[in-house]
């Protein structure tokens, strides 16, 4: 049995078919409109404003709605701008405009000829005297398209959503305003910004399981980067002071509410700078970027409104875990100890967890939960910070700090270390408690940085940006989906 959709597509079709037999290619190469629809409407108002004179104008769009009335019949009209209402009436149509007006569907473009006036009801609409089918579409859109709310729709079939849902738009036009003005931001400080591979020989820059891909030519394994870290860092050996990039990581991990396995981040190193002197930074640049993108320092996530007006909070890691939790991570100061406080408060654990992933679960169940305000948490433990400089008089604590808003991290910064023993040390280090085996963790060391840093890095500052989670905040959106255009979703069984 033929199903609605089938029977649907199969009458388009030959719509298609009979607009061809008549000589009307219902796919032309171009179209050349004079106005978007949110000009016309301007241009209405100021027409009846001065008493000028309309004139015609011509608009291309998606038809997103169609009202036939009999003689005369309505149309809607959207385009990248906005929406504006078409009238037909066949007298007033020349050339083959009605023999193709007889043939449109909701969801065909079209452009149209004509003048601008109002309604009796108020309403702007133009007045058709010429149209031209620009797209017959075949796949009808979805009967409740006003409003498409399937999520899994909504995020396999994007063009759907925001077709059907204006507010989606918007949420991507504030992503992209949002990475302007951070490029803007930073581009007034000096900062220069640069392009660093895809793919590294080595998986390094951060703690994070890697995709791993095959180069053929060079039968070599390779990894998509887990941060732009390291070559960033080369650059600032090689002489550039302040540098940084915007672009896609990729992390073999989990997906969540705040987690796609690629995301967009902004990393910046400042030479002659320390952690201090990025947290100043960071306070500037998100507060100018909220100010620029939603019009003030203050938005709204959630039911809660979020202050980035500086200064932010500075609360010490060890203080904050101390008062949330009661556990002193300098009195347990090895997994036995920690396991043994963490048991007594009843949380589970995965008893595999070193240390230092003790810590940073303690921090995402007790501290995290309570930053909804833009706060920075430094000094965290070497342990958990193989990249940071340690601060002065205490080899045990580095300088890091952590910036937090709507109870989420969105940024990460070091006054990074420099000395090239130290570092392979704590790579070395890393590598065994993360994968073990001595060759194994070999693989994860970046030697060829190792190598960099022993020509000299000056002291440097830097920074790591999550741009998903800060267009989250700004455009008030609860899950990382719905800030990336085109998020990893399960295959459909």
């Amino acid at each position: 049995m033929t199903s609605r959709l089938e029977r649907l597509i199969n009458l388009r079709q030959e719509k298609i078919e009979r607009l061809r037999q008549q000589g009307i290619n219902p796919y032309p190469n171009s179209y050349h409109h004079t106005h978007t629809t949110t000009e016309a409407a301007d241009l209405l108002l100021a027409k009846e404003t001065d008493g000028a004179e309309p004139v015609e104008i011509s608009l291309a769009g998606r038809i997103t709605a169609l009202r036939r009335m009999g003689k005369i019949s309505f149309a809607d009209l959207s385009d990248g701008k906005g929406r504006l209402q078409l009238f037909f009436k066949p007298e007033n149509l020349m050339n083959n405009s009605y023999e193709m007006f007889k043939e449109l569907d909701i969801g065909d473009f079209a452009g149209a000829t004509g003048k601008v006036f109002r309604t009796r009801s108020g309403e702007p609409t133009l007045e058709v005297t010429n149209l031209v089918l620009l797209c017959k579409s075949i796949e009808p859109l979805p009967e409740k398209w006003h409003g498409l709310t399937d999520v899994e729709t909504r995020y396999r079939q994007r063009y759907l959503d925001l077709i059907s849902n204006p507010g989606v738009k918007q949420v991507f036009i504030t992503r992209s305003k949002t990475v302007s003005c951070i490029r803007d931001f930073m581009d007034s400080k000096g900062f220069i910004e640069v392009e660093t591979p895809v793919l590294h020989g080595s998986a390094g820059g951060a703690l994070a399981k890697p995709f791993i891909t095959h180069h053929h030519s060079l039968d070599r394994q390779l990894y998509l980067r887990i941060a732009l870290e390291l070559p960033l860092k080369r650059l600032i050996i090689g002489g550039f002071d302040k540098v940084y990039e915007l672009g896609r990581i990729f992390r073999n991990e989990g997906i969540s509410t705040r987690h796609n396995p690629e995301f967009t981040m902004m990393e910046s190193y400042e030479a002659y700078a320390d952690y201090r002197d990025v947290m100043t930074m960071v306070e500037e640049l998100v507060s100018f970027v909220a100010n620029k993108v939603t019009g003030s320092y203050k938005t709204t996530f959630g039911d809660t409104e979020i202050d980035f007006t500086p200064p932010w909070r500075r609360w010490d890691l060890r203080e904050a875990l101390k008062e949330t939790s009661g556990i002193d991570f300098v009195a347990c100061d090895d997994s036995d100890k920690l396991k043994a406080c963490m048991t007594q408060l009843g949380i589970e654990f995965d008893p595999d967890s070193n240390w230092a992933r003790l810590i940073d679960n303690l921090l995402s169940i007790y501290i995290e939960p309570k930053l909804t305000q833009p706060t920075f948490l430094i000094d965290y433990p070497i342990e958990m910070s193989p990249l940071a400089k340690t601060k002065p008089g205490n080899n045990s604590i580095v300088e890091r700090f952590e910036a937090f808003a709507g109870c989420m991290e969105i940024a990460n910064a070091f006054s990074e270390l420099n000395d090239p023993i130290e570092q392979e040390k704590r790579f070395v280090l890393q590598a065994q408690q993360c994968h073990g085996e001595e060759e194994e963790s070999a693989k994860n060391i970046d030697y060829d940085f190792l190598k960099a840093m022993a020509f000299g890095m000056p002291p440097t500052g830097g920074l790591g940006l999550g741009i998903d989670r800060l267009v989250m905040l700004l455009a008030n959106q609860c899950s990382i989906r719905d800030v990336i255009l085109f998020p990893q979703l399960k295959e459909r069984g």
